[in-house]
């Protein structure tokens, strides 16, 4: 029998706590997924004021609300801990969290959420050991997992992509704007096949449009916009939204998601997240001159690449 010292014992016991929250941490995301599911933040907020559990079951689509109150009540409790409710007295409220999840809030989240927690985006990470194992990069986890690409898979996982980042673009320009960058109030959206041919213009906004593609067909993309801008003498540039890796590493939780982030770009596309030497490489690649990255978009940056 291993005999171990208090310092020992204090490591072990840490270590297992460690690894029991990454093995049950899937638990929160599905409490979480459950909450939206049932309408609860809307819920709490057309109350009006802090809302009790018996009132909030009482207001839930759930069948046998006597005996649901105490599953309600626990899966209220974690949501609080997760920081997505907060209890006043005997009443739930919401927080900037929830909030975000409103369906009548304009910078709401929530087809990001749902496309995010949707079983046909989690399925392939079951198959990601395998897909690592078998060296057939040239499809990705989603496509060995399905058959097919994710905006093939069907009409609802586009449907939400595509509600996902009008609301996005929302919250972006909103800041663009109140930040002053020269052009943005003008922007306007045109259609375009970004391999063959992008429309004219002094300024082309992609948002969060590379991080799905490889190092190859960026370069392609970026080298189309080129050719679509006038010179940097003349106010030519192309105004990216992405992550830039290496921006936030001091701030624990961002650079967190920006990993969860990339490991979900591999897995469901051939994209990457980038470092700022990453990108700085892929501009250049392309036949840029310079760029500048202004970080006012938490996760993401504004990257401003000059031909």
């Amino acid at each position: 029998m291993t005999t171990l010292c208090n310092n020992d014992i204090k490591q072990v016991l840490a270590a297992k706590a460690h690894i029991w929250n990454h093995t049950f941490n899937y638990v929160s995301s599905m409490s979480f997924k459950c909450a939206i599911q049932l309408g609860i933040p809307d819920i709490i907020h057309s109350h009006g004021r802090p809302m009790t559990l018996s009132d909030l079951v009482n207001a839930l689509p759930i069948d046998n609300k006597m005996k649901g109150q105490d599953y309600i009540y626990r899966l209220m409790h974690i949501l609080i801990h997760d920081g997505f409710f907060l209890q006043e007295g005997d009443g739930y409220l919401l927080t900037p969290n929830s909030r975000l999840l409103l369906k009548d809030e304009p910078l709401n989240i929530l087809p990001f959420v749902q496309f995010g927690l949707d079983s046909i985006v989690i399925d392939p990470f079951h198959y990601l050991s395998q897909w690592l194992q078998n060296g057939e990069y040239s499809s990705t986890p989603f496509e060995t997992t399905n058959g097919n690409t994710i905006f093939e898979k069907e009409t609802k996982i586009n449907h939400l992509l595509n509600e996902g980042m009008a609301c996005d673009a929302r919250l972006v320009m909103s800041v663009l704007i109140q930040n002053g960058l020269e052009g943005s109030k003008n922007l306007s959206f045109v259609g375009g096949d970004m391999f063959n041919s992008i429309p004219c213009a002094n300024a082309i906004l992609l948002k969060w449009v590379l991080h799905d593609w490889s190092d190859e067909d960026c370069i392609k993309m970026l080298k189309k916009c080129k050719e679509a801008i006038p010179s940097k003498e003349n106010g030519g540039k192309v105004i990216l939204i992405e992550i830039v890796m290496d921006q936030n590493k001091d701030d624990d939780k961002s650079y967190e998601t920006q990993l969860l982030i990339d490991m979900l770009m591999m897995v469901i596309l051939s994209g990457k997240e980038r470092s700022q030497q990453e990108w700085a490489k892929l501009f250049y690649d392309a036949g840029y001159s310079d760029y500048k990255i202004i970080p006012i978009l938490g996760l993401r940056c504004v990257i401003e690449v000059y031909p």
